[in-house]
């Protein structure tokens, strides 16, 4: 276990002036504090937050954040509270405890909820304080490098949300290191027998590897000292998980993977940076297409060097990244390398910077527009994580998005009345149309009409959280219009069956607040639009004015209410046993949604349809967040339900002979007969086939899928 000896150093060596006396203080409170607790290996549970703090020193922050790793768990795991922390260490420290503490006191109603909702409020507080993100990273680093002691759902649980959040996370904060690691621990427990055999490929080939990075170290060396440049040279493998990744979207042995090594030259100028490539070029002959300027355009994680593949000795194919020692160290340690502590205000971001981060500004306004906690976090990771490409506008500026975006997500990016009325873009010169998937270096102008709306079929083809968020509110707004005009026409339908007069009861004030406490609403649009969208039945309000008589036929309305000659009515209920449980109701009419194909075992999400019922939707599955939250219900499976459903699987492999019948054979060893398949070759050496079957659960789904996943020549298996 870390001592506090050793933390202290490590501070001093980079803040001479730092308080080891409230390092000290905050040690010894979160060592009482956790007293008597165990970790899953059975080690005492300070070592955690102990080794947390280490590893923040690692990224050399100040004292309070230090203090905050160690004090990280006590609000979470002991009776200690944010009010402690306060009194005990100030504001600051307290400020960044909650900020990293997780939502454990709240009740959600899944675990994906609270997933997405604990990302929110780290979202708010990192927004105030970029050291909360930072902390909250180490602290996912100690944690997956003990995943080993956790039981197999909580590190597949755990491995994939690192995989999906905290590595981009990383990516995004420019710390490479962190992000490699984070890759490689997921990696292990997500796809054990890939690892194992990426890892032992790699260390097979490490002697000639060495020898090469050796050799090619030497003459790169040799030949900037003879130019006259002071630099430092060396060479590495790429991480496995990289490689691996390589690996699939080639469909190749390791072996057959040409720019596995990478080189990386120091230098000390940026003109340094652009003569060294010279050299470079020089020496070996480019890769076209291969060349990167992210010094001339950074990346918004500040990242900045030059990258090229050339042919290096023995033909073999090398990546060389060329930039200054500060680029390196920016790369390396990223925000935490370049963020800038405010004495005065807190640890927020200082004015001259703030541009670096507007992502950051971003994911603020992303979480105040989205209310669904977990369509906030499906945007998070189609924008901040993936490849970026850069467009200009016509005056010049330089406009980062997602790799796909289309000219709707850099109208909405411009502007919200922009994307609204967009009907194409002149690229280049060029009309467009919508679908248009941007490049570097494209120089977009919008082209408008004031008749134009936004509609679904764009919710297909738009990759951005702003654009899909608006388009979704403009769509949901309309549909709840709808919804209150069809909401109001049924209630005065079934008024009128009953001779009960719905003017009258708006202008009757106690009847209307009577009705509107027992149906649990707010104000009369919101009982409209309950009934429209299908979560109320008129007739249950009319219950509450005229209540059914002995017979449970007819009712008779208050006088106040009346209008014309009374009307009998019967009510109906219709039931389905669709193995799915509505608030502990079993006898719901369900139809599964065709888009995610729901299995028992998924995560799911239930949405009422006037006329259907519910439809089930995967939990995360796309469709879903395009309807309004308001029509949500949370559904279980029933436990008892034997339930067989069709499911598509696509299984992208190689284009040889015989690897058809292959695939075929796995399905009937495990049972399983297709009842549809469809197979396309490409033109890029590989076929996509997609095979339809009817499957009991996800069990056996995740078992036919790991069966494929093990074929020679199989690439890609996924559900369609």
């Amino acid at each position: 276990m870390l001592e506090v000896t050793d933390i202290i150093d490590r501070v001093r060596a980079y803040q001479p002036a730092a308080d080891a006396a409230l390092i000290q203080r905050a040690y010894d409170f979160s060592a009482r504090a956790h007293q008597g607790q165990k970790r899953k290996s059975g080690e005492p549970y300070f070592v955690h937050p102990a080794s947390v703090a280490g590893i923040i020193t690692e990224l050399r922050l100040d004292t309070a954040s230090v203090c905050a790793g160690l004090l990280h768990d006590v609000v979470e795991d002991t009776l200690a509270t944010v009010e402690d922390i306060e009194h005990e260490f100030g504001g600051e420290i307290a400020s960044l405890v909650d900020g990293v503490t997780k939502l454990g006191k709240i009740n959600f109603t899944s675990r994906a909820d609270h997933q997405a909702e604990n990302f929110r409020k780290m979202v708010v507080a990192m927004a105030r304080d970029i050291r909360v993100l930072l902390i909250k990273l180490c602290d996912r680093v100690d944690n997956m490098r003990t995943l080993e002691h956790m039981k197999p759902d909580a590190q597949e649980r755990i491995a994939r949300e690192t995989l999906e959040i905290y590595a981009p996370l990383a990516n995004r904060l420019g710390i490479q290191a962190f992000k490699c690691e984070l890759e490689d621990l997921s990696f292990r427990w997500l796809e054990p027998d890939s690892y194992a055999s990426v890892k032992s490929a790699v260390q097979t080939t490490k002697k000639d590897r060495d020898k090469y990075i050796l050799e090619v170290t030497k003459t790169l060396s040799s030949r900037l000292a003879e130019q006259g440049f002071a630099s430092e040279v060396n060479g590495r493998a790429k991480h496995l998980y990289s490689v691996w990744r390589k690996m699939k979207a080639n469909d190749s042995a390791i072996e057959q993977i040409h720019d596995i090594i990478a080189f990386r030259v120091l230098v000390e100028s940026v003109g340094d940076c652009y003569a060294a490539l010279g050299v470079v070029h020089s020496k070996w002959t480019p890769v076209p297409g291969r060349f990167k300027d992210y010094i001339a355009l950074p990346k918004p994680n500040m990242y900045q060097s030059l990258h090229t593949t050339v042919i290096g000795p023995g033909r073999e194919r090398i990546e060389i990244q060329i930039r200054t020692h500060e680029m390196h160290r920016v790369a390396e340690r990223g925000i935490a390398a370049h963020w800038k502590y405010k004495e005065r205000h807190g640890g927020g971001v200082a004015a001259d910077d703030a541009q670096r981060f507007g992502w950051l500004r971003q994911l603020m306004e992303w979480q105040k527009d989205l209310k669904d906690p977990a369509e906030f976090l499906e945007g998070v990771k189609v924008d901040l994580f993936q490849d970026e490409v850069y467009v200009f506008t016509p005056k010049g500026e330089v406009r980062v998005f997602p790799r796909g975006s289309t000219p709707v997500d850099f109208a909405f990016a411009i502007h919200s009345e922009l994307g609204e009325h967009i009907t194409g873009a002149r690229v280049n010169g060029k009309l467009e149309p919508l679908r248009y998937k941007l490049h570097n270096g494209d120089v977009l102008e919008v082209v408008t009409s004031s008749s134009q709306q936004p509609n679904k079929d764009w919710l297909d083809f738009v990759v951005t959280t702003r654009a899909r968020a608006k388009i979704r509110s403009f769509l949901r707004q309309e549909q709840r219009d709808k919804s209150l005009r069809l909401g109001r026409e049924l209630l005065e339908r079934e008024f009128q069956r009953a001779s009960v007069s719905l003017s009258k009861l708006l202008k009757n004030d106690s009847e209307l607040r009577k009705v509107l406490e027992t149906v649990s609403v707010q104000n009369i649009d919101e009982l409209f639009i309950g009934i429209g969208y299908g979560k109320i039945d008129p007739s249950d309000v009319l219950d509450v004015l005229a209540p059914p008589s002995a017979d449970g036929v007819k009712s008779v309305p208050p006088e106040q209410l009346r209008e014309g000659r009374l009307a009998g009515f019967v009510r109906k209920i219709k039931g389905d046993d669709g193995g799915i449980r509505l608030n502990g109701i079993d006898d719901v009419l369900v139809r599964y949604a065709k888009c995610c194909n729901p299995l028992p075992g998924d995560d799911i999400l239930g949405f009422i349809t006037r006329g259907r019922g519910v439809t089930i939707h995967r939990r995360g599955c796309p469709k879903a967040f395009d309807t309004d939250p308001e029509r949500r219900v949370e559904i279980t499976w029933d436990s008892k339900a034997k339930i067989n459903r069709a499911v598509h699987l696509r299984v992208v492999t190689a284009n040889r002979p015989g690897i058809l019948a292959t695939v075929g054979q796995t399905f009937s060893q495990m049972g399983i007969n297709i009842s549809e398949a469809t197979c396309r070759a490409g033109d890029d050496g590989k076929a996509i086939n997609t095979f339809t079957f009817v499957c009991q659960d996800l069990n056996q789904l995740k078992s036919v899928m790991r069966s494929l996943q093990k074929v020679q020549g199989v690439v890609i298996v996924e559900r369609a």
